[in-house]
């Protein structure tokens, strides 16, 4: 199935949802050559590979949006947020018709930022599209270490406009300058089921919760279960975090791939998954194609 990008404003249209193809092949992006993870302590603490069990017992604490899933919550601070991967994570100040709200987005090339689909429209919460996002990437509190920058450019999918479809909860942020040219991007993955069933990923952003929004905060844990357009994985998170890079490393020294995009807690879970799971609409062809069209947009605005 080929998504179809609408931007802000937009008209409404018939949106027919197919079950995609099986991934059978790996489709990945070209990474920014400043999104390898460089110092000691930050090559320490990601998680790289996978594993064949949980690294930490779950527990999960109701049917909340974004979950503390153990009975410790795992996060942990960075304040390392001038390096990479953490200075490609942005913290987002959103300005809606109904108010101000708290996301998290990631750079995919200079100009382009992806985030979950209703930290930029949103029906039931927001009231519809954003007005404006202050985007601070790798902010630590006060500490703005590449500035802020704004933006009224957005994009989601058709049917997330439509449906408010979970599979489909997916977004862009257009920028007027190349920041990422600054601080590096993450790669896009699709892998098959068997390649993503097992990773230990990642996942930092800013929730309101701790931190109100200017620390970044992250966690790892493996992948649990996939279907044909969500993971589910066993990381904390909180309000806030939606939007959140979900990313692996296959091996030390590799950059960074982003396979979902965070965006549910537990409350999001499907009945036909019996797991305690956090979960992202997941990075497929169809997605990694829409992506490389928003990049390509970005490239000539």
């Amino acid at each position: 199935m080929e998504l179809k990008s609408v931007s802000k404003p937009t008209g409404e249209a018939a949106v027919a949802v197919k079950k995609p193809e099986p991934v059978t092949e790996r489709r990945i992006s070209v990474a920014s050559d400043k999104a390898v993870a460089q110092t000691r302590t930050t090559i320490k603490r990601l998680a790289v590979g996978k594993s064949d069990r949980p690294m930490v017992s779950t527990t999960a604490q109701g049917l909340r949006l974004e979950t503390v899933l153990h009975p410790t919550d795992e996060r942990t601070r960075i304040v390392e947020t001038n390096e990479a991967p953490w200075r490609m994570v942005c913290a987002l100040e959103i300005e809606g018709p109904w108010g101000s709200f708290l996301g998290t987005g990631w750079l995919v090339a200079p100009r382009t930022i992806i985030t979950a689909g209703h930290c930029v429209y949103d029906a039931r919460q927001m009231g519809g599209w954003a007005n404006k996002i202050s985007i601070a990437p790798g902010r630590d509190a006060v500490d703005r270490p590449y500035g802020t920058l704004e933006s009224t450019k957005f994009s989601t999918t058709d049917v997330w406009l439509q449906k408010q479809d979970p599979d489909f909860d997916i977004s862009a942020i257009h920028l007027a300058e190349p920041i990422g040219d600054q601080v590096g991007w993450f790669q896009v993955a699709s892998l098959t089921d068997d390649q993503l069933r097992g990773y230990l990923v990642n996942v930092s952003g800013y929730p309101a919760q701790p931190g109100e929004g200017t620390q970044q905060w992250w966690a790892k844990n493996r992948i649990r279960e996939v279907t044909p357009r969500r993971i589910f994985y066993e990381v904390d998170t909180s309000g806030g975090q939606s939007g959140a890079p979900v990313y692996i490393i296959e091996k030390n020294g590799a950059p960074p791939m982003v396979v979902g995009i965070h965006a549910y807690g537990v409350g999001g879970t499907p009945q036909s998954i019996p797991l305690q799971v956090n979960s992202a609409p997941r990075i497929i062809p169809e997605v990694v194609a829409q992506i490389e069209k928003w990049i390509a947009q970005d490239n000539v605005s």
